[in-house]
C-alpha cells in the first residue's frame, strides 16, 4: 500500500515540480491570456492591407496599446504582487484597442485581454476554502431559531444578537 497512490487525490504542492509550483503561485492564466491578446492584436496589425480595417486612430497608438498589453501580461506573470493595478490597467487598455487596433484584433485580442485581466483581478493567493453557511452555524442553531435570549443552550452569538436588537428592557 505504501508505494501506491490513490486515484483522485491531488499530490501535495511540495511534491510537485518547480514549474507547477511557480504556476500555482501567481495568476498564470490571466497573465498568459492578456499577453496572448496583445500579441494577437500586434499580429493583426501586420496583416495584409486587404485584411486590415483602418478604423480609428492610426500610428503610434495602434502599436502602443497592444505592446502595453503584452508588457502588462508579462508583469502579471513575473511580478504578481501588483496584480490588481496591472489587471485594471490591462482591462482599460484592452478596451482601448477597439478604437485603435483593428477593432481589438478582430475582437479576439480584445476578448483575450479582458478575460485575462478579469481572471487576474479575481485571483486570490493561498486562501482557505470557503466555509458554507451550515458549517458556520453551530449544532444548536440548526434545529431552529431560539425562542428566547439568555436561555440555556443558546450560543453567545445568538445571545448577543438578542441583546443588540430591540429597545432596552427595564426591570419590573
Amino acid at each position: 500500500m505504501e508505494g501506491q497512490e490513490r486515484e483522485g487525490v491531488q499530490q501535495p504542492v511540495a511534491g510537485q515540480d518547480a514549474f507547477t509550483r511557480w504556476v500555482y503561485g501567481r495568476p498564470f492564466f490571466g497573465g498568459l491570456w492578456l499577453t496572448l491578446g496583445g500579441a494577437w492584436i500586434l499580429l493583426t496589425m501586420k496583416a495584409s492591407v486587404k485584411v486590415v480595417l483602418h478604423v480609428g486612430m492610426q500610428g503610434v497608438a495602434g502599436y502602443l496599446l497592444p505592446t502595453l498589453m503584452v508588457l502588462l501580461g508579462l508583469l502579471i506573470l513575473f511580478s504578481p504582487d501588483q496584480r490588481l493595478f496591472y489587471s485594471i490597467t490591462g482591462v482599460l487598455i484592452s478596451m482601448g484597442t477597439w478604437v485603435t487596433s483593428n477593432l481589438g484584433g478582430f475582437m479576439v485580442g480584445l476578448l483575450l485581454g479582458v478575460v485575462g485581466s478579469v481572471l487576474t483581478f479575481g485571483w486570490l493567493p493561498d486562501q482557505d476554502p470557503r466555509v458554507g453557511r451550515r458549517e458556520r452555524r453551530g449544532p444548536a442553531q440548526q434545529d431552529g431559531p431560539a425562542t428566547g435570549t439568555g436561555q440555556a443552550g443558546t450560543d453567545t452569538h445568538t445571545a448577543q444578537a438578542g441583546t443588540v436588537v430591540g429597545p432596552p428592557r427595564t426591570a419590573q
